[in-house]
């Protein structure tokens, strides 16, 4: 069933949403689903609006509220206009509800809730949608009522840019309340009401609302509004193919910040999981991904999380990123790595090193830790097999006479290619192998901590640093 093609309604400018409900995180499907409508309305020079769904007042808090607008500024998402809050609509849902009522498309449904659960349960056991006896009521009775909504006869029809055309018998829906009792509004009426408010033209969501879409296109046409387009997204699964849980690890976007991805990597992934655009995998410029951006794309099967695609992806994104941003952006986890804030000295040498750390790296802590031997760790811990170089017969003397060398260089002097010519001269001029001596000396200057090449890794330390841990190396092992 192929998707239709974009049809913008009567050329209105473009406004999507996103409403997530805050009783928790930024879940990583919700991220992707805000990245959806986000990429959307900026490809279609529109507006992407953003709604909390506060109305469950037992279980939206604060706190979830600030994680995911925490999680969305992370990401890079910013509403276009001010945020809604569902919750301080009311009055335009409860006079929705009456204009309904005023029409006939709604009506006064007076059973009790012992009632209704009992009528339920026999229109289940007959196969057939709940229908209230006061449905065809006109009596007005000084009792307590929700508002219902009469599904009218025939069928309701949806055309949905990645679900295809869609038909629902109307017999089967529900005549579903849209005041309780105590006169609050229902998530159902809700949504409808602040959509059509809100001005917003593409509802873009999980296919789990698929259902959602019929019902709410009845409201619509009940209201004598305008029915939004529909674009309902395959759910995300796990790489076993089974819907998305915590056995799959992360979920809320706050954990892979933690984990050392970076926004644009992370917003690269989310965005290519469940989306094609021919063979493209990696936009490193977010003026091609939104140019590159349409619904045509989004696949109709679920999409599995990946991590190692994700890892890949966010790698190109780090490698492509300036050195003193992917620095800053690196910097708490370069700082837990050092126990401690950075000196400029310190920050010098990582910075200068980006180019040599970015390729060995998928993600900033995988970079922190490439980064370890380039920070303040005098002395160095040199222990198990790290130090079974430096015990070896000779390897003291060797050491002690390749300092005295390095001493003897002048600070100009000190790069990678003179370092090199250095160290090769140095083994040559004695006969050894070169990892007679490169060995020990990587021990006494990392620790047996990741590190490129040799005559980079003295490059990078400079002269005073590496005569330092030499010394101390000396030091520790000349008695052993």
């Amino acid at each position: 069933m192929q998707a239709r093609k974009l049809n913008p309604q009567m050329n209105k400018p473009v406004v999507t949403r996103f409403a997530p409900s805050p009783t928790g995180y930024l879940h990583i499907g919700g991220a992707r689903t805000a990245l959806f409508n986000w990429y959307f309305a900026k490809k279609m020079g529109g507006k992407f609006r953003l709604r909390i769904e506060d109305t469950d007042r037992a279980r939206s808090t604060d706190e979830a509220t600030a994680a995911i607008l925490e999680g969305m500024s992370w990401l890079g998402m910013t509403a276009d206009d001010e945020i809604v809050y569902q919750s301080l609509n009311a009055d335009a849902h409860v006079a929705a509800a009456e204009v309904m009522l005023e029409s006939g498309a709604a009506y006064r449904c007076y059973a009790t809730a012992d009632e209704v659960e009992s009528l339920k349960a026999e229109a289940r056991e007959a196969n057939r949608a709940f229908r209230s006896p006061y449905r065809d009521s006109t009596d007005v009775k000084d009792a307590p009522f929700a508002l219902r909504f009469r599904v009218p006869d025939g069928e309701t029809k949806i055309q949905d840019h990645v679900q295809g055309d869609i038909t629902w018998q109307n017999e089967s829906f529900d005549d579903l309340v849209l005041l309780r009792a105590d006169g609050t509004p229902t998530y159902m009426l809700a949504v409808v009401v602040d959509d059509n408010e809100m001005g917003v033209t593409h509802i873009i969501r999980g296919d789990d609302h698929l259902i959602n879409a019929g019902r709410q296109t009845q409201l619509y046409q009940a209201l004598g509004w305008t029915v939004p387009d529909w674009a309902h997204v395959p759910l995300i699964h796990g790489p076993d193919g089974k819907k998305l849980s915590k056995r799959h690890g992360a979920l809320g976007v706050e954990a892979y910040e933690e984990l050392g991805y970076l926004p644009s990597g992370l917003r690269n992934y989310l965005v290519k999981l469940g989306w094609s655009s021919g063979d493209t995998e990696v936009f490193l410029d977010e003026a091609d991904l939104i140019n590159a951006f349409s619904l045509d794309g989004v696949n109709t099967s679920p999409a599995r999380l990946d991590f190692d695609k994700m890892d890949f992806i966010n790698a190109q994104h780090m490698t492509a990123s300036a050195d003193e941003e992917l620095f800053k952006a690196a910097t708490p986890f370069l700082e837990k790595v050092n126990a401690g804030p950075l000196s400029a000295a310190v920050k010098n040498r990582i910075v200068t090193g980006m180019s040599t750390l970015k390729p060995r790296a998928k993600t900033l802590i995988e970079l922190a830790d490439q980064a370890r031997y380039l920070m303040n760790i005098r002395p160095v811990e040199i222990t198990g097999k790290t130090a079974k170089p430096l015990k070896r017969e000779g390897a003291i003397e060797l050491l002690a006479a390749l300092t005295q060398a390095l001493k003897s260089r002048k600070e100009s002097a000190w790069t990678a290619d003179s370092l090199q010519a250095l160290l090769t001269e140095f083994a040559e001029q004695r006969e050894i192998g070169f990892g007679r001596i490169g060995q020990p000396v990587r021990a006494a200057l990392t620790g047996g901590s990741p590190s490129p090449d040799l005559s980079i890794v003295l490059a990078l330390l400079g002269q005073d640093e590496v005569l330092g841990r030499l010394d101390d190396a000396i030091s520790a092992f000349s008695a052993q």
